[in-house]
């Protein structure tokens, strides 16, 4: 199972505002919080949770990860303790389906955060389910590259070839060895779905170290 450490950092404490950016011996603070952590027997990643851009640019300025986790909207202090946990959430989930972003937001999670609770058993026997002819590691990379192109371009043919600076006949051609592979055909939205969670799944089950 892969550990990731992540430290949490407030630039506007009560108490010593802008703490994680106090310089001792030439570094910001954060700088050796995050070195102690990352030299950690058993952590594998570490990543710096804040919700202030200076502590960001800091930590990207010094190749350090940064993630902002948003909860919903509170309006009560008795539902602030709710909205802290939907951030973390939000940064837990998003380290998972949504790496490229830093700043993820708890309500835009969709079904991310529905997979992210399920037991890992429970989707080990979906994709057993799914994948019944070939498992999903059967694809190679140029194939799963075509899918994920095929489903940012919603299932559009055309659109999904221009993209790939293929003919479409051939993306046709691919889209019919896929069916042959997996049983799917993701031109049908139904099985494209499937899919899609699918290879959710999957990554989910990749982040907790279990290769399904």
């Amino acid at each position: 199972m892969k550990v990731v450490g992540v430290i949490p950092a407030r630039y506007k404490s009560s108490r010593f505002p802008g703490k994680p950016l106090a310089d001792i011996c030439g570094k910001p603070m954060i700088w050796w919080v995050h070195r102690q952590l990352s030299m950690a027997k058993g952590i594998d990643e570490v990543y710096v949770a804040t919700d202030d851009d200076k502590i960001r640019e800091t930590c990207e300025s010094l190749g350090i990860k940064v993630v902002i986790g948003i909860g919903t909207v509170v309006n009560h202090i008795r539902d602030l303790a709710r909205a802290y946990k939907e951030a973390g959430v939000a940064i837990d989930v998003g380290k998972v389906f949504d790496t490229e972003r830093y700043v993820i937001n708890y309500e835009n999670l969709g079904i991310g955060r529905l997979i992210y609770q399920l037991p890992t058993t429970l989707c080990e026997m979906f994709l057993q389910e799914v994948f019944k002819k070939n498992p999903i590691d059967a694809l190679d990379q140029e194939t799963l590259f075509t899918i994920y192109k095929f489903f940012e371009n919603n299932l559009n043919v055309s659109e999904t070839a221009r993209k790939l600076f293929v003919h479409r006949n051939t993306l046709v051609y691919r889209l019919e060895k896929i069916k042959k592979l997996t049983g799917l055909d993701l031109r049908e939205f139904d099985d494209a779905i499937t899919f899609k969670v699918a290879l959710m799944v999957k990554k989910y089950l990749t982040s907790r170290g279990i290769d399904a």
